[in-house]
Protein backbone atom coordinates (compact mmCIF):
# COMPACT_ATOMS: atom_id res chain seq x y z
CA UNK A 1 0.00 0.00 0.00
CA UNK A 2 1.22 3.49 -0.92
CA UNK A 3 2.11 5.47 2.21
CA UNK A 4 3.83 8.82 2.56
CA UNK A 5 6.08 9.26 5.58
CA UNK A 6 5.48 12.17 7.97
CA UNK A 7 8.58 13.71 9.49
CA UNK A 8 9.15 16.98 11.32
CA UNK A 9 11.66 19.71 12.09
CA UNK A 10 11.50 18.75 15.74
CA UNK A 11 13.82 21.47 17.00
CA UNK A 12 10.76 23.72 16.80
CA UNK A 13 9.49 21.66 19.76
CA UNK A 14 12.57 21.89 21.96
CA UNK A 15 16.36 21.73 21.96
CA UNK A 16 16.10 18.55 24.04
CA UNK A 17 16.09 15.41 21.92
CA UNK A 18 13.96 13.36 24.31
CA UNK A 19 11.27 16.06 24.39
CA UNK A 20 11.33 16.24 20.60
CA UNK A 21 10.78 12.49 20.39
CA UNK A 22 8.06 12.51 23.09
CA UNK A 23 5.93 14.96 21.11
CA UNK A 24 6.47 13.21 17.78
CA UNK A 25 5.72 9.82 19.32
CA UNK A 26 2.51 11.19 20.82
CA UNK A 27 1.47 12.09 17.26
CA UNK A 28 2.36 8.68 15.86
CA UNK A 29 5.44 9.93 14.00
CA UNK A 30 8.58 7.83 13.82
CA UNK A 31 10.80 10.02 11.61
CA UNK A 32 12.68 13.18 12.54
CA UNK A 33 14.27 15.97 10.51
CA UNK A 34 17.52 16.61 12.38
CA UNK A 35 18.53 20.28 12.45
CA UNK A 36 19.32 21.43 16.01
CA UNK A 37 19.65 19.41 19.19
CA UNK A 38 21.21 20.12 22.59
CA UNK A 39 21.86 23.70 21.52
CA UNK A 40 23.92 22.68 18.50
CA UNK A 41 23.32 22.62 14.78
CA UNK A 42 23.61 19.12 13.34
CA UNK A 43 26.92 20.01 11.63
CA UNK A 44 28.42 21.02 14.98
CA UNK A 45 27.79 17.64 16.62
CA UNK A 46 30.87 15.55 17.35
CA UNK A 47 31.15 11.81 16.78
CA UNK A 48 30.21 10.96 20.35
CA UNK A 49 27.06 13.09 20.12
CA UNK A 50 26.10 11.64 16.74
CA UNK A 51 26.53 8.11 18.09
CA UNK A 52 24.46 8.98 21.15
CA UNK A 53 21.67 10.37 18.97
CA UNK A 54 21.77 7.28 16.78
CA UNK A 55 21.44 5.02 19.83
CA UNK A 56 18.58 7.03 21.36
CA UNK A 57 16.68 7.04 18.07
CA UNK A 58 17.21 3.33 17.61
CA UNK A 59 16.00 2.53 21.14
CA UNK A 60 12.86 4.63 20.62
CA UNK A 61 12.05 3.36 17.13
CA UNK A 62 12.86 6.55 15.19
CA UNK A 63 14.70 7.13 11.93
CA UNK A 64 16.24 10.33 10.54
CA UNK A 65 14.58 11.54 7.35
CA UNK A 66 17.18 14.18 6.49
CA UNK A 67 20.19 16.07 7.77
CA UNK A 68 18.73 19.60 7.77
CA UNK A 69 21.98 21.42 7.21
CA UNK A 70 22.44 25.18 6.64
CA UNK A 71 24.75 24.55 3.65
CA UNK A 72 24.15 27.24 1.04
CA UNK A 73 22.72 29.78 3.50
CA UNK A 74 26.02 31.49 2.98
CA UNK A 75 27.19 34.47 0.91
CA UNK A 76 28.21 33.41 -2.58
CA UNK A 77 30.98 36.04 -2.49
CA UNK A 78 32.73 34.33 0.42
CA UNK A 79 35.31 31.55 0.18
CA UNK A 80 33.89 28.21 -0.94
CA UNK A 81 36.26 25.97 1.03
CA UNK A 82 34.23 26.02 4.28
CA UNK A 83 31.16 24.90 2.33
CA UNK A 84 33.01 21.90 0.94
CA UNK A 85 34.01 21.03 4.51
CA UNK A 86 30.39 21.51 5.63
CA UNK A 87 29.02 19.09 3.05
CA UNK A 88 31.63 16.54 4.09
CA UNK A 89 30.48 16.93 7.72
CA UNK A 90 26.89 16.53 6.60
CA UNK A 91 27.73 13.38 4.67
CA UNK A 92 29.44 11.97 7.75
CA UNK A 93 26.39 12.78 9.92
CA UNK A 94 24.06 11.27 7.32
CA UNK A 95 26.17 8.11 7.25
CA UNK A 96 26.13 7.74 11.05
CA UNK A 97 22.39 8.46 11.30
CA UNK A 98 21.33 6.37 8.34
CA UNK A 99 19.71 8.81 5.93
CA UNK A 100 20.53 9.44 2.26
CA UNK A 101 19.20 13.03 2.34
CA UNK A 102 20.96 16.31 3.16
CA UNK A 103 19.01 19.57 2.91
CA UNK A 104 20.86 22.52 1.31
CA UNK A 105 20.22 26.03 -0.03
CA UNK A 106 21.36 28.06 -3.03
CA UNK A 107 23.52 30.91 -1.63
CA UNK A 108 22.93 34.53 -0.73
CA UNK A 109 23.75 36.89 -3.60
CA UNK A 110 25.57 40.16 -2.86
CA UNK A 111 23.22 42.78 -1.46
CA UNK A 112 21.29 44.66 -4.16
CA UNK A 113 23.12 42.71 -6.85
CA UNK A 114 21.67 41.63 -10.17
CA UNK A 115 21.32 37.85 -9.78
CA UNK A 116 22.81 37.29 -13.21
CA UNK A 117 26.13 38.64 -11.95
CA UNK A 118 26.51 35.73 -9.52
CA UNK A 119 24.80 33.10 -11.67
CA UNK A 120 27.96 31.34 -12.85
CA UNK A 121 29.44 31.14 -9.36
CA UNK A 122 26.23 29.79 -7.82
CA UNK A 123 25.91 27.15 -10.53
CA UNK A 124 29.58 26.18 -10.18
CA UNK A 125 29.20 25.71 -6.43
CA UNK A 126 25.95 23.77 -6.68
CA UNK A 127 27.42 21.45 -9.29
CA UNK A 128 30.52 20.82 -7.18
CA UNK A 129 28.39 20.01 -4.12
CA UNK A 130 26.26 17.66 -6.22
CA UNK A 131 29.38 15.91 -7.50
CA UNK A 132 30.66 15.38 -3.95
CA UNK A 133 27.29 13.93 -2.93
CA UNK A 134 27.25 11.70 -5.99
CA UNK A 135 30.72 10.36 -5.24
CA UNK A 136 29.51 9.44 -1.74
CA UNK A 137 26.06 8.07 -2.70
CA UNK A 138 24.05 10.75 -0.90
CA UNK A 139 21.29 13.06 -2.14
CA UNK A 140 21.25 16.81 -1.63
CA UNK A 141 17.73 18.25 -1.47
CA UNK A 142 17.45 21.88 -2.47
CA UNK A 143 14.99 24.01 -0.50
CA UNK A 144 13.54 27.12 -2.11
CA UNK A 145 13.98 29.70 0.63
CA UNK A 146 13.99 33.48 0.88
CA UNK A 147 16.74 35.88 -0.22
CA UNK A 148 18.75 33.23 -2.06
CA UNK A 149 19.70 32.70 -5.67
CA UNK A 150 17.17 29.85 -5.89
CA UNK A 151 14.24 31.64 -4.28
CA UNK A 152 12.03 31.48 -7.38
CA UNK A 153 10.79 28.46 -9.28
CA UNK A 154 12.68 29.55 -12.41
CA UNK A 155 16.01 29.83 -10.59
CA UNK A 156 15.50 26.46 -8.85
CA UNK A 157 14.83 24.88 -12.23
CA UNK A 158 17.94 26.51 -13.65
CA UNK A 159 20.10 25.04 -10.86
CA UNK A 160 18.60 21.56 -11.17
CA UNK A 161 18.90 21.50 -14.95
CA UNK A 162 22.48 22.76 -14.83
CA UNK A 163 23.60 20.16 -12.30
CA UNK A 164 21.60 17.37 -13.99
CA UNK A 165 22.37 14.98 -11.15
CA UNK A 166 20.36 12.37 -9.28
CA UNK A 167 22.31 13.57 -6.24
CA UNK A 168 20.68 17.03 -6.36
CA UNK A 169 16.91 16.99 -6.07
CA UNK A 170 14.17 19.40 -4.98
CA UNK A 171 12.74 19.83 -1.48
CA UNK A 172 9.54 21.55 -2.61
CA UNK A 173 8.34 24.15 -0.07
CA UNK A 174 4.96 25.71 -0.97
CA UNK A 175 4.97 28.17 1.94
CA UNK A 176 8.27 29.69 0.87
CA UNK A 177 6.97 30.12 -2.66
CA UNK A 178 3.91 31.95 -1.34
CA UNK A 179 6.15 34.24 0.71
CA UNK A 180 7.72 35.24 -2.62
CA UNK A 181 4.42 35.76 -4.45
CA UNK A 182 4.70 32.54 -6.46
CA UNK A 183 1.66 30.26 -6.76
CA UNK A 184 2.98 26.83 -5.77
CA UNK A 185 0.72 24.59 -7.85
CA UNK A 186 -0.05 26.90 -10.73
CA UNK A 187 3.47 28.18 -11.34
CA UNK A 188 6.15 26.24 -9.44
CA UNK A 189 5.17 22.58 -9.21
CA UNK A 190 4.62 21.97 -12.95
CA UNK A 191 8.21 23.12 -13.58
CA UNK A 192 9.77 21.28 -10.63
CA UNK A 193 7.72 18.11 -10.29
CA UNK A 194 10.17 15.96 -12.22
CA UNK A 195 12.97 16.98 -9.82
CA UNK A 196 10.97 16.81 -6.57
CA UNK A 197 11.90 13.97 -4.22
CA UNK A 198 11.04 15.60 -0.89
CA UNK A 199 8.23 17.84 0.38
CA UNK A 200 8.26 20.51 3.07
CA UNK A 201 4.80 20.95 4.56
CA UNK A 202 4.71 24.68 5.17
CA UNK A 203 1.79 26.92 4.22
CA UNK A 204 1.53 30.71 4.09
CA UNK A 205 -0.76 33.55 3.08
CA UNK A 206 -0.01 36.08 0.34
CA UNK A 207 -1.42 38.88 2.45
CA UNK A 208 -0.34 39.28 5.17
CA UNK A 209 2.93 37.40 4.65
CA UNK A 210 2.37 34.83 7.38
CA UNK A 211 3.13 31.14 7.84
CA UNK A 212 0.00 29.18 8.80
CA UNK A 213 -0.98 25.52 9.32
CA UNK A 214 -1.29 23.40 6.19
CA UNK A 215 -4.54 24.12 4.40
CA UNK A 216 -5.10 27.50 6.09
CA UNK A 217 -3.15 29.56 3.54
CA UNK A 218 -2.50 30.05 -0.15
CA UNK A 219 0.04 27.25 -0.51
CA UNK A 220 -2.44 24.87 -2.16
CA UNK A 221 -1.18 22.07 0.05
CA UNK A 222 -4.37 20.06 -0.47
CA UNK A 223 -3.88 20.18 -4.26
CA UNK A 224 -0.21 19.28 -3.82
CA UNK A 225 -1.11 16.20 -1.77
CA UNK A 226 -3.64 15.07 -4.38
CA UNK A 227 -1.04 15.48 -7.12
CA UNK A 228 1.51 13.54 -5.08
CA UNK A 229 -1.00 10.77 -4.48
CA UNK A 230 -1.76 10.51 -8.19
CA UNK A 231 1.97 10.39 -8.89
CA UNK A 232 2.40 7.52 -6.43
CA UNK A 233 4.63 9.52 -4.09
CA UNK A 234 5.64 7.55 -1.00
CA UNK A 235 8.44 9.81 0.22
CA UNK A 236 8.71 12.27 3.08
CA UNK A 237 6.26 15.00 4.03
CA UNK A 238 8.34 17.14 6.37
CA UNK A 239 6.39 19.44 8.69
CA UNK A 240 8.21 22.74 9.27
CA UNK A 241 5.65 24.77 11.24
CA UNK A 242 7.10 28.28 11.68
CA UNK A 243 3.90 29.24 13.53
CA UNK A 244 5.40 31.69 16.05
CA UNK A 245 3.52 34.65 14.57
CA UNK A 246 0.33 32.69 13.82
CA UNK A 247 0.13 31.31 17.39
CA UNK A 248 2.21 33.82 19.41
CA UNK A 249 0.93 32.73 22.81
CA UNK A 250 1.11 28.96 22.29
CA UNK A 251 3.94 26.75 23.52
CA UNK A 252 6.43 25.40 21.02
CA UNK A 253 5.06 21.83 21.31
CA UNK A 254 1.51 23.12 20.79
CA UNK A 255 2.52 24.91 17.58
CA UNK A 256 4.17 21.77 16.21
CA UNK A 257 1.24 19.54 17.15
CA UNK A 258 -1.14 22.01 15.47
CA UNK A 259 0.92 21.88 12.29
CA UNK A 260 1.17 18.08 12.30
CA UNK A 261 -2.56 17.62 12.87
CA UNK A 262 -3.39 20.07 10.09
CA UNK A 263 -1.39 17.91 7.69
CA UNK A 264 -3.10 14.75 8.93
CA UNK A 265 -6.52 16.32 8.27
CA UNK A 266 -5.54 17.11 4.69
CA UNK A 267 -4.19 13.58 4.21
CA UNK A 268 -7.42 12.07 5.53
CA UNK A 269 -9.47 14.31 3.23
CA UNK A 270 -7.35 13.17 0.27
CA UNK A 271 -7.59 9.52 1.43
CA UNK A 272 -3.83 9.48 1.40
CA UNK A 273 -2.16 6.92 3.67
CA UNK A 274 0.74 7.93 5.91
CA UNK A 275 3.10 6.43 8.44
Amino acid sequence: MLKAKITCFADEISQDLEEQLDVLQQEGISYIELRNVWGKNVLELNDEELSSIHQILKERGFQVSSIASPIGKYPVAEEFGPQVQAVQKAIHAAHVLGTPYIRIFSYHPPENADLDTCRDEVLRRMKQLAEIAEQNNFVLILENDNNLYGTTDERCLEILQHCASDSLRMAFDPGNFVKNDIKPMQDAYPKLQAYTDYIHIKDATFEPKLFVPAGAGDGEVDALLLSLKERGYDGFLSVEPHLQHYMPHASNPKRVVTAVRALKQLLERAEYQWE
